[in-house]
């Protein structure tokens, strides 16, 4: 997709909108800000609905299953099922189960949702429990060196965990030894965005276990392509009738250029409209991954191409 951040509106709303069938929202910063919809973002989804065009919904958050984001946006007044949300959490076990078809089970950094979506496709995993994690004791290092490993182990999931410890990390790092063994992560983002300012992300804790290991993840989320790819396995998307709406330049926007899709950047949430120009004009292909084809300042400002 060549490189162009028009911005979207009047008559160039509705036109834009008859060639696109499907539109998929990143969710955070772009339908909600914490628990407060952005304004008019339900009644674009529900209008888009009623319009007939399919609606599906992008996250790199790892800690809400489906059902959970389901429920979130149903309790926001937005028309949604859970089977319209791909998230990093239902992904990665899709990925462990049906492309490395994983054999044993995962050591997993992460948390009680990302646990249940592994449950859900029948992988057992160890290593989630923010209890203790060794009992005190004299050489402390010594013991976490010679602690005995579950032999059952094929991979290490990496995902978002409040209670990422050292002792998570030299447990990491020894199971991925072994060159057979998987090394999955959720997403790489360093940075949530909360109001008052960001704490570090995901993407702190794979850096950490890649250092300690010498191995670089693989990365489910955004901007890599896996879970648009089964949202088309599981819908017959037509990505020259797609769009990606999104707030992130670095994750929404490129992944909708390794998709081969349009992209909307919204100007509600992270990125500022003055980053995807200097991208536009710079020489470099890699920075043109970044631009978006539109930008709007809201999704609302999409309603008037539905009246």
């Amino acid at each position: 997709m060549a490189a162009s951040c028009i911005h979207l509106y009047g008559a160039l709303c509705p036109q834009f909108l008859a060639s696109v069938d499907t539109l998929l929202f990143d969710c955070d910063g772009v339908l909600w800000k914490g628990d407060t919809p952005i304004p008019g973002a339900v009644q674009l989804i529900n209008r888009l609905q009623e319009r007939g065009k399919r609606v599906f919904f992008l996250t790199n958050n790892s800690t809400k299953s489906r059902q959970m984001y389901g429920e979130k946006l149903q309790g926001l007044g937005f028309q949604a099922r859970p089977e319209q949300v791909y998230g990093t959490a239902p992904c990665a076990a899709l990925y462990l189960r049906q492309e490395a078809k994983l054999r044993g089970s995962v050591y997993l950094i992460g948390g009680a949702a990302l646990r249940g979506e592994l449950g859900a496709q029948g992988i057992v995993c160890s290593g989630s429990s923010p209890g203790p994690e060794l009992t005190p004791g004299p050489g402390p290092m010594q013991a976490w060196a010679a602690e005995p490993l579950d032999p059952a182990v094929g991979a290490v999931l990496i995902g978002f965990d409040e209670h990422f410890t050292y002792m998570k990390l030299c447990r990491a790092a020894r199971y991925l030894r072994d060159p057979s063994c998987i090394f999955l992560a959720t997403n790489a983002d360093t940075l949530l965005p909360l109001e008052g300012g960001g704490v570090p992300g995901t993407g702190c804790l794979v850096k950490a276990v890649e250092a300690a290991t010498n191995r670089t993840a693989h990365v489910i989320g955004k901007p890599n392509a896996f879970m648009f790819d089964c949202m088309v396995k599981e819908h017959g998307i037509d990505p020259s009738r797609t769009v990606m709406v999104g707030d992130r330049l670095d994750t929404d926007i490129v992944m909708g250029y390794n998709c081969g899709l349009r992209t909307i950047l919204t100007l509600t949430g992270i990125s500022k409209l003055e980053e995807a120009m200097a991208y536009l004009e710079s020489d470099s292909p890699d920075h043109h991954k970044l631009v978006p084809s539109y930008y709007v300042g809201s999704v609302a400002d999409l309603l008037s191409a539905l009246d």
